[in-house]
């Protein structure tokens, strides 16, 4: 089993707070992220995926062809976009990094069925 990753970036806006919380329960718990004017990060994103490797190409994916959907089905919706606004897969949802973990993962996986390897793990890096 080999494991490898492929790591992109983004930049994006949030805001952790819950309506049915007080501003000061908000700032209690997510403190200036409850800023009502959103605020910033700079994302990195790393996916891992295993499987064995092709005996013909010695891939386990072709990294251009995992970075090419992770662009196309993640990247490109979140980059420079407001995450509680503009993202539809993150409507309804807290936009933690956690929780866009958890979407991010279902929309990789559900892209990687076809292919020969298994993801394994992405990991989000909230400005470093």
């Amino acid at each position: 089993m080999v494991y490898i990753t492929r790591g992109e970036t983004f930049n994006a806006a949030h805001r952790l707070y819950r309506e049915d919380w007080s501003d000061e329960q908000n700032e209690a718990v997510f403190g200036k992220c409850a800023n009502k004017y959103f605020h910033g990060h700079n994302f990195q994103m790393f996916i891992t995926v295993k499987g064995e490797p092709d005996p013909l190409t010695g891939f386990v994916i072709d990294l251009k062809t995992l970075s090419k959907m992770a662009k196309t089905e993640i990247v490109d919706k979140v980059d420079h976009s407001n995450l509680n606004v503009d993202v539809e897969f993150l409507k309804g949802k807290m936009p933690s990094i956690e929780n866009m973990a958890i979407e991010f993962w279902k929309i990789l996986e559900a892209q990687l069925t076809d292919l020969k390897c298994e993801l394994h793990c992405i990991k989000i890096v909230e400005t470093e």
